[in-house]
């Protein structure tokens, strides 16, 4: 095989990649619903999103490891739900009818209480993210 033979086939494996990376589909940017990770002894962390006009129902949702977590559910900084423990393992609210205040920003946050850590994710979902 001649050096413009190589040269060729290598343009054209080329030019088929390209074509295929331009036509592969890419991954739409969503918003994050939730975080997860590690609490250490005596610290807490929070997830927050916003809930604007289109949201008419929302849903947080917390797990904890070890010793479990205190967990709370806020609307714009007032808390709405607690777990009455410092030791829950899980914790799921909602507010949706009736019952669903409206928009703002919905928060869910866990507290470690104890000196070891504790793996903990939080998850704030609206509207069709939960059923």
């Amino acid at each position: 095989m001649n050096r413009s033979t190589k040269i060729r086939r290598v343009l054209t494996v080329l030019g088929a990649a390209s074509a295929l990376a331009v036509l592969a589909p890419t991954a739409a940017h969503a918003e994050p619903i939730g975080w997860g990770g590690t609490i250490p002894g005596g610290g807490s962390q929070c997830f927050s999103r916003y809930a604007g006009p289109s949201v008419y129902q929302v849903r947080v949702e917390g797990t904890a490891t070890n010793m479990g977590a205190r967990f709370r559910f806020l609307r714009n900084g007032s808390v709405l739900e607690a777990t009455p423990t410092d030791r829950a393992s899980s914790f799921n609210a909602e507010r949706r009818g009736w019952a669903y205040p409206g928009g703002g920003t919905y928060t869910i946050c866990a507290a470690n209480h104890y000196a070891t850590n504790t793996l903990v994710n939080l998850h704030v979902l609206f509207n069709t993210e939960f059923i």
